[in-house]
């Protein structure tokens, strides 16, 4: 596959609502389906809708998202979807799960816990200690969530040398005066020097004293901009990524030749 037609499904979930959240879910990728995308993705744990705080305690709560994530998957055929949703594995993670074909594929674990500002994330997730990059049509994509890519030696760069041409980061990242400028220099930055197109998909809406911005947006190799989604309302986001050019991109940068091809962090590694 030269040409990937990525959706970024800039939705508004409730928290703790998680019937009405799969019906969005459910409703975008069907609207990503008729504007014949090949992947869509979500928000960071829009299963659950951000933060479920105290939530997360409670294990009816868990096993509802995870049943919850067998009911997207059904109505995923024809289409692959990266979902975010707290996922309980002997302890709870803050986790995204690809989906394909009606099926759970396989789930990435958010390794950077933010604990500042409005963050206690380490209160109620462990991180995770593994990288995801799977195989679409021969395109090579990589899964990061929201603080994860923030960091610039971590798993966004550790999945760009497993090959990742594309590095999709779903996000709640609140907004704050000049949040958007500093966020989307951030990404630019990490699509140049991963020789990577990067794919930011955030949240929308407002959830307590958090308001959250939207403004996803999708970055090329040499860190310009492709594209951007409304802020402050849901959007559906859909862009074609010549993944071609990543791979001309990359034969012309010699710093890659001199880094390590893989990480030392586990990288499952499919094709769909």
């Amino acid at each position: 596959m030269s040409i990937l037609r990525l959706a970024l499904a800039q939705i508004n979930p409730v928290v703790g609502d998680i019937d009405g959240n799969v019906q969005k879910v459910i409703a975008y990728i069907e609207r990503a389906r008729e504007a014949g995308a090949d992947l869509v993705a979500f928000p960071e744990l829009v299963v659950a809708g951000y933060p479920p705080e105290d939530l997360l305690l409670k294990p009816s709560f868990l096993a509802a998202n995870r049943e919850a994530v067998d009911t997207i998957a059904a109505a995923t055929s024809g289409i692959t979807t990266v979902v975010g949703f707290p996922l309980a594995d002997g302890d709870v993670y803050n986790a995204a799960a690809v989906l394909h074909d009606g099926e759970l594929v396989d789930v990435y674990r958010k390794r950077f816990l933010p604990t500042y500002g409005v963050f206690d994330e380490d209160r109620t997730f462990r991180a995770g200690d593994r990288n995801v990059v799977f195989s679409l049509g021969g395109a090579s994509i990589g899964v990061t969530i929201c603080e994860d890519i923030w960091h610039p030696g971590g798993p966004a760069q550790e999945q760009a040398r497993a090959g990742a041409h594309l590095l999709i980061n779903i996000s709640s990242s609140p907004y704050h005066a000049g949040k958007g400028r500093d966020r989307e220099r951030m990404l630019a930055t990490r699509a140049g020097d991963n020789v990577s197109i990067v794919a930011f998909c955030n949240l929308v809406g407002g959830q307590d004293e958090l308001v959250f911005d939207g403004r996803s947006a999708v970055f090329d190799a040499n860190g310009d901009l492709l594209a951007r989604a409304a802020q402050f309302e849901e959007d559906l986001l859909v862009t074609d990524l010549d993944l071609r050019r990543v791979f001309r991109r990359r034969l012309h940068d010699p710093r890659r030749r001199k880094e390590p091809a893989t990480s030392a962090v586990f990288v499952s590694n499919f094709i769909l």
